[in-house]
């Protein structure tokens, strides 16, 4: 796929491409899926998601930055397929409660969109951290839920000349914790044959 295109600027900046490229990985969306955004900013992985999943749903608190996602969305019409929609509330008002994944880009109200996660048994969460004490109290809410699969740190950089050689200018790290909140089917078969027994 190509590279989309970014020309509006959300102040916050967009999600690093690389880092993008693996949340798509983990969320693994298709044609029939429906993807849940909290924090758009910019759009980049709303319009990502766009190129892949069937509908999108993206949330967005700061109205001026909901405006940068239409915009960049705009920029990328030609190679978006899904349908979506935009709505401008802090999470977790204005979620679906049909979404088979969601993407936290921001840290406001987690637990809260966890819930919701939770209550609505959405199949594919992942949260991105950038802030260490924010990632520890994160994982630990995924864990209180029972809904943590796996915690991934990463960093990112990039190289640029330097005297003739090669040096590079490092990303912030990212703690990406990845999981979900649908039911085990193995586990509440096991439990249903428990209770049965007794």
């Amino acid at each position: 796929m190509p590279p989309i295109a970014l020309p509006h600027d959300a102040k916050a900046g967009p999600t690093k491409s690389e880092v993008r490229a693996v949340v798509h990985s983990k969320l693994a969306l298709e044609a029939d899926d429906h993807f849940a955004e909290v924090g758009s900013c910019t759009g980049a992985i709303t319009i990502e998601a766009a190129q892949r999943a069937g509908r999108v749903t993206a949330l967005e608190r700061k109205p001026e930055r909901l405006e940068t996602t239409e915009k960049n969305l705009a920029a990328n019409e030609g190679s978006i397929t899904a349908d979506i929609e935009l709505r401008n509330a802090e999470a977790p008002d204005g979620l679906p409660d049909d979404a088979d994944a969601l993407f936290l880009g921001g840290s406001r109200n987690f637990e809260a969109v966890l819930d919701h996660a939770v209550a609505t048994e959405i199949d594919r969460v992942i949260m991105n951290v950038s802030r260490l004490e924010v990632a520890g109290k994160a994982t630990e809410a995924f864990r209180e839920r029972d809904i943590l699969e796996e915690v991934v740190q990463f960093q990112v950089s990039h190289g640029y000349e330097l005297a003739g050689a090669t040096s590079f200018h490092s990303d912030n790290p990212v703690y990406m914790l990845v999981g979900s909140a649908t039911p085990d089917e193995a586990a509440a078969a096991d439990d249903s044959k428990t209770r049965g027994s007794r």
